[in-house]
């Protein structure tokens, strides 16, 4: 069975778009796990452009299932994720002036550095993963870092798949069997939408997870939150 951890950046970009707090951010969290989610994904920035550092220890203690915090290891988030101790981190390699993560980790050329870090994290107990492109040599590296799982960074996959799926797919099998080989857990997120995510799942066996947020948002101003958390769990099993 394929997780899905439902990213909430969006609902605070729009909270934030007003000050205030409509919508509630907390209160969305909690109703995405009773909606079905099986997990909850933040990506603090250092501006906070969205889910404030604030937020992230708010919601903590109000997730039921796994959270998830994901982001640029500076030093600042660093000590957040260690205050918060979620289930899991996963560690991007975004500036923290980027819009959205647009490629994964060089796991040979930051291989030290992320040693460095995902020591810290597996001292805490915290399991972590590393985003990475679809390259099975990036993967195999990965391993390297100590993480126990990668994320498979899938905006590609989702920009071909109209074009011919078959083909899209392909680099993301690849890299889903060197997982498998090096002992790695499978994660994947970045664009997958009720369009394009049961292809996927069904085509990668041994993926345990994935984290949506913007299409999930986006589609739940027309099907409402509720429903289309249900619609996207039914394209997982």
């Amino acid at each position: 069975m394929v997780r899905l951890s439902v990213n909430i950046n969006k609902v605070a970009t729009l909270r934030n778009a007003r000050g205030g707090n409509n919508p509630d951010v907390l209160r969305v969290a909690q109703d995405c796990e009773r909606f079905g989610a099986q997990g909850i994904t933040v990506h603090p920035r250092p501006d906070e452009r969205h889910i404030r550092y604030a937020d992230v220890l708010a919601i903590k203690p109000l997730v039921t299932t796994e959270f998830n915090i994901e982001g640029y290891p500076t030093p600042e988030f660093i000590e957040l994720v260690k205050r918060v101790h979620p289930h899991q981190v996963t560690l991007v390699p975004d500036p923290p002036t980027a819009l959205t993560s647009n490629a994964g980790w060089d796991t040979i050329g930051c291989k030290q550095q992320l040693r460095d870090i995902v020591a810290i994290f597996v001292a805490e107990g915290i399991r972590t993963s590393i985003f990475v492109n679809a390259d099975p040599e990036l993967v195999r590296h990965a391993a390297d870092s100590g993480a126990q799982r990668v994320e498979l960074y899938t905006e590609p996959y989702a920009a071909n798949y109209a074009q011919n799926r078959e083909q899209a797919i392909a680099p993301f099998v690849a890299a889903a069997q060197a997982a498998k080989e090096v002992g790695l857990e499978l994660n994947a997120g970045h664009d997958l939408s009720l369009q394009n995510l049961r292809y996927f799942a069904q085509q990668i066996p041994n993926l345990a997870e994935v984290s949506i947020g913007h299409a999930l948002i986006c589609d739940a101003l027309y099907y409402g939150l509720e429903n289309t958390i249900q619609m996207y769990l039914q394209q997982l099993n």
